[in-house]
């Protein structure tokens, strides 16, 4: 199997359910095991929920966020392009404190999905863009 998917939206939190509606192509034929699926559905929308809070913070909602999403036989990958700031991912995770320490609202969306994803990773792209490349196997 190998089904790939792209998807180009402004930088706006109301494209959520548009994205997740866009998603729904990558479950079929279903997922045999529910709960991956939902895993898959929140690391789409958490990563491009990121996007659009923080890398795109400052930039017109115009500025749009692209969208690519691949199922194989054995996992599914994300990518989700943006134009924000540098970032270093791995650091943030570091700074981040865990769940059962973290009364705030803010930063457990990166925590999350380090959990549940079985690749994460933020990088410069060659069109000095970023992409926020994730991994899950079912």
């Amino acid at each position: 199997m190998n089904n790939k998917i792209y998807l180009k939206v402004n930088t706006d939190l109301t494209a959520s359910s548009q994205v997740l509606s866009w998603f729904e192509q990558m479950n079929q034929p279903p997922i045999p095991d529910q709960q991956i699926w939902w895993q898959c559905q929140t690391l789409l929308i958490e990563g491009f929920t990121n996007i659009v809070e923080h890398a795109h913070k400052n930039l017109p909602i115009e500025t749009p966020i692209e969208i690519e999403a691949v199922r194989l036989d054995e996992y599914i990958e994300i990518r989700i392009r943006s134009q924000g700031q540098p970032f270093d991912l791995e650091q943030k995770l570091r700074q981040t404190s865990e769940f059962e320490n973290n009364d705030r609202e803010r930063g457990r969306g990166l925590k999350i999905m380090s959990t549940i994803a079985d690749k994460l990773s933020y990088e410069p792209t060659a069109d000095n863009r970023y992409c926020l490349f994730i991994i899950k196997y079912y």
